[in-house]
């Protein structure tokens, strides 16, 4: 059940990228125009606007990670997949953003090592640190789903923002 073969780092070490990575996120997310969010791809992809609300539901999973030392599929309510407009999309991740920032500030080092669990009732899916699952589960996870968001930007001609450093759209070098 475990895949994990390294030591929980400290949380300055494991997250220092964090506040970068939301900063980022929302730049991507602002970009993408109400009127496309029923886009799709391609018939098996998600829609823009799903893919995006995906985006913003893995900042509520880090919160959910943080506060508690599992997660039980059978009796957590399903995430919205669908937002209702570009604003609620925007202020639901500024929200959670926000949450996010406040529970890490909270954690110490200790917390991340603590062991998780994903379970569907009695059935355990995936047992972890809690350090590992908030960095591959959530927060690599989430910036996955932020690139394919990127592709979607560029195929509906949309200008990709610089993620790292710079883009074709944006091609002056930025550290931030």
């Amino acid at each position: 059940m475990s895949s994990s073969a390294y030591s929980p780092l400290p949380k300055q070490v494991a997250f220092a990228d964090l506040d970068r990575e939301i900063a980022v996120t929302r730049r991507v997310l602002e970009r993408l125009p109400e009127d496309k969010f029923d886009w799709k791809v391609h018939e098996k992809s998600m829609s823009a606007g799903s893919l995006a609300m995906h985006i913003v539901g893995l900042l509520q999973w880090i919160i959910d990670t943080i506060a508690s030392d599992e997660l039980d599929l059978e009796t957590v309510k399903p995430p919205r997949d669908k937002p209702d407009g570009r604003d609620d999309l925007l202020k639901t991740f500024d929200d959670n953003a926000a949450a996010v920032k406040a529970a890490m500030a909270k954690m110490d080092d200790a917390a991340l090592s603590k062991e998780w669990t994903l379970r569907r009732g009695d059935q355990v899916l995936y047992r972890e640190s809690r350090s590992t699952i908030l960095r591959i589960w959530c927060l690599s996870h989430l910036i996955h789903h932020r690139a394919q968001l990127c592709v979607y930007l560029r195929l509906l001609n949309i200008p990709v923002p610089a993620v790292y450093f710079n883009s074709s759209d944006e091609p002056e070098w930025s550290f931030t």
